[in-house]
């Protein structure tokens, strides 16, 4: 088997979208929302085209699962960290639920650093259609206006896919990447 290539388009994304992390996290400190939303949007956008590009044009590659996953988890933590700064009026009585979320994905963090010493890149379907969702969500939020229930909806698919996630942690002897979800693991057990 040859050595995979890692120069291609969704890797580049991916490099932008963890690149352009500081800066949006500079945005955020220093209060320029405007800035912040432009470039947040654009690693939202950005993200889309990675995965959709590396699935139609065959360029998947571990490395490239790797980059993705830290450069979502990059752009997530400056929605979080941009949404508590600019927006945390707009979802005052729900905040919780961000937290809730929040919570879940530190331990999954946590999870996988401690049991494999690495970052996560399992690649479930219900992280990608969750991840989609919040993403929509996130951008819609600071691009016009909070919608409570695309916040909703949101929230549940990533307390799904997390606790799908974290399940999937605690029962892998090794670390997997495109692992699709827990009847998929449970299938591959069995053999």
């Amino acid at each position: 088997m040859g050595k995979e290539s890692i120069y291609n388009i969704p890797n580049f994304l991916s490099f932008y979208r963890l690149i352009t992390f500081p800066l949006i996290i500079w945005f955020i400190y220093s209060g320029k929302e405007n800035l912040f939303a432009v470039f947040l949007c654009v690693n939202l956008v950005t993200d889309i085209l990675d995965g959709l590009i590396a699935r139609l044009f065959n360029l998947k590659t571990k490395f490239g699962a790797k980059l993705d996953s830290l450069a979502d988890n990059g752009t997530f933590i400056a929605a979080f960290i941009g949404i508590f700064t600019f927006k945390v009026d707009a979802l005052s009585q729900s905040i919780w639920m961000l937290w809730l979320f929040i919570a879940f994905f530190v331990l999954g963090l946590l999870i996988s650093f401690i049991k494999f010493k690495q970052y996560p890149s399992l690649h479930l379907y219900t992280t990608k259609i969750g991840g989609y969702i919040q993403g929509i969500f996130i951008f819609i939020l600071f691009a016009w206006c909070y919608n409570e229930y695309l916040f909703y909806l949101a929230m549940l698919l990533g307390y799904i896919s997390h606790i799908e996630e974290i399940t999937i942690l605690l029962i892998s002897k090794q670390m997997k990447t495109d692992a699709k979800g827990l009847y998929w693991v449970l299938k591959e057990r069995k053999k």
